[in-house]
């Protein structure tokens, strides 16, 4: 039972100092998925704003 409790504490440890990491992570990707779709809805209204006469008509 000694054993189990050893391992159980250093799971915790590995797991109390990774966490932080792991939260900056997935913190950092949901960013890069936000800068990634701004990028892409900035690149689709430019194509559209070529796509248009200087009148607003499409032409």
């Amino acid at each position: 039972m000694n054993t189990f409790m050893d391992v159980l504490a250093v799971a915790f440890v590995f797991v109390l100092l990774a966490l932080p990491s792991l939260i900056g992570h997935a913190r950092d990707l949901r960013i890069d998925h936000q800068i990634r779709r701004a990028g892409e809805a900035r690149a689709a209204e430019e194509s559209r704003a070529h796509a248009q006469d200087g009148f607003g008509h499409a032409a």
